[in-house]
């Protein structure tokens, strides 16, 4: 499946593992309460690491495991929920987190430049038909009033 990393339609290589999954092999992604449950596990498994957070999480919790993952998901579970935007945010300024932020699930194209902003780099939402209109949507304004935290 197709996602947009860095404003570039790209693949996804990453494999999300339910809670009761059995971890394959490359690069997957787990959920916070798997990732807490099996942390010395999953820190020898041979692909990159990634947790998938929920609105929710708490992403405090998160903090410390930082440098050991490669990819933060933030899973819109309907469009109507503003706390991963309050997450992301936190990730990357308070937390720094440096790798991949990437929203997943229900968010509305219309919500991507903001999203950005708060500095998420990748969306991959629930349907692949969107793809073109996230795209578009990044480039929505070309002056901004205030500061983002991925600049």
């Amino acid at each position: 499946m197709q996602l947009i990393k860095n404003k570039i339609v790209t693949e996804d290589n990453w494999c999300f593992i339910s809670d009761d999954g059995v971890l394959g092999k490359g690069d997957i992604c787990v959920s916070l309460a798997r990732w807490q449950q099996n942390k010395p596990e999953l820190l020898s498994h041979t692909g990159k690491l990634g947790v998938r957070i929920g609105p929710a999480d708490n992403v405090a919790q998160l903090a410390g495991d930082l440098p050991k993952l490669d990819l933060i998901e933030l899973d819109f579970p309907d469009f109507a929920d503003g706390r991963l935007f309050s997450h992301a945010w936190l990730l990357r300024g308070r937390y720094g987190f440096k790798g991949e932020l990437r929203a997943t699930g229900q968010f509305m194209p219309d919500q991507v430049f903001y999203l950005s902003r708060v500095g998420i780099d990748a969306f991959k939402p629930a349907d692949s038909a969107y793809l073109p209109k996230v795209l578009e949507n990044l480039h929505d304004f070309t002056v901004n009033y205030q500061q983002s935290i991925a600049n």
